[in-house]
């Protein structure tokens, strides 16, 4: 493909799993051991880190902002750790007991916490992948396009977990997921828009350590614009479907990121459309600024063939700066983007389109 060259030059330190034959004796011994597994596998120590019946006690305050969910992680895949607790700054401590905390009583803020409307996904948003639900909006240039030159291009959508539990070493979620995908061409008079794709999903995510999966149900809807659909006078095209994909994900530390899986779609219109897609990709975050700053470059590349296009690849490649907020389920994109492949947007899946773009991502 013209204008793509993707290299990637990675540096990763990979710390050993904690070892799971170990019998759990006593909090003491599980407070040491939790203490030398955060400086083995991330560097770096917890002054606060206490452990009771079981339950571990940390101070927001002693963690960066962009370590928090890496540490409650690492430590709730140790043996013998019922839950992990991550207190605000400016709440006084809680009794350190293995029950759930009762109605009146301190709430306790945890990246991974169970029950209803918990906050945060287990599977982590695909960064490249051009239907990936969030708020977005970006301009790209099209090459050699048929109809379109410069784009605006904005996604309204999110993943909100309803309700998660644990069950031994392995956490599960079920949620719903949605998003509107519109392009716009600032090329004709009053930047007519030119396609919206709706999705509507149930995804059922799960993770153990670095591994998550996520098997999703949803359906997609294309409707094209009015203003385009009388400039243009183009033959529309009702295209809806079904589908449901399964997707597995693997962390290297802070660092990479490794995904891939496949989806079937069914009750399509048109009906002659084939079914199978296959969908893989890498994301990489800097280890550099330290993990007490805000901000860090991150790269992502998103490769999907499907086989109504002969299996041909379209590649999605992206670059920029995230910047994290208070809550780690929440940052800000500035990226660059290059697309070339088959078109994402609706009924013009058949079309070959090239585009580079610049956006802005954001994600709860």
């Amino acid at each position: 493909m013209k204008r793509l060259a993707i290299a990637f030059v990675v540096l990763v330190a990979i710390g050993s799993m904690a070892p799971g034959g170990f019998a759990v004796e006593t909090d003491a011994w599980l407070e040491g051991y939790a203490a030398a597994v955060l400086e083995r596998q991330l560097g770096i120590t917890v002054p606060s880190l206490a452990v009771r019946h079981g339950v571990i006690q940390l101070n927001a305050a002693d963690l960066g902002a962009s370590e928090r969910d890496r540490v409650v992680a690492v430590l709730s895949a140790i043996r013998g750790i019922v839950r992990v607790e991550v207190l605000e700054a400016g709440a006084p401590p809680p009794p350190m007991v293995a029950a759930p905390t009762g109605p009146g009583e301190i709430q306790i803020l945890a990246e991974w916490s169970t029950g209803l409307l918990p906050g945060g996904t287990l599977f982590k948003p695909l960064m490249a992948d051009p239907r990936w639900p969030h708020f977005s909006a970006a301009y790209q240039r099209y090459f050699d396009d048929r109809q379109l030159k410069d784009v605006g291009a904005t996604t309204f959508g999110e993943s909100f977990t309803l309700f998660r539990d644990k069950l031994g070493p392995l956490w599960w979620e079920v949620g719903v997921q949605a998003g509107v995908f519109s392009v716009f061409d600032l090329n004709a008079e009053s930047a007519d828009l030119v396609n919206a794709d709706y999705l509507f999903g149930i995804p059922v995510s799960a993770r153990y350590g670095d591994w998550s999966a996520m098997l999703r149900l949803y359906h997609q809807s294309s409707h094209l614009g009015d203003e385009f659909l009388l400039r243009t006078k183009t033959n529309r095209v009702n295209l809806s479907y079904e589908a449901t994909d399964l997707r597995f994900s693997y962390e290297i530390g802070d660092v990479v990121r490794l995904y891939g899986g496949g989806g079937l779609l069914f009750h399509q219109d048109p009906s002659n459309i084939d079914p199978w897609y296959v969908q893989s990709g890498i994301e990489l975050t800097s280890p550099w600024p330290a993990r007490s700053a805000h901000w860090r470059p991150v790269a992502a590349a998103d490769f999907q063939n499907r086989q109504e296009n002969g299996w041909t690849l379209d590649a999605s490649v992206r670059a920029g700066i995230q910047i994290d907020g208070v809550l780690l389920t929440r940052n800000l994109q500035f990226l660059l983007e290059y697309f070339n492949g088959h078109s994402p947007n609706g009924q013009f899946y058949r079309d070959r389109v090239e585009y580079f773009g610049i956006g802005t991502h954001f994600h709860f």
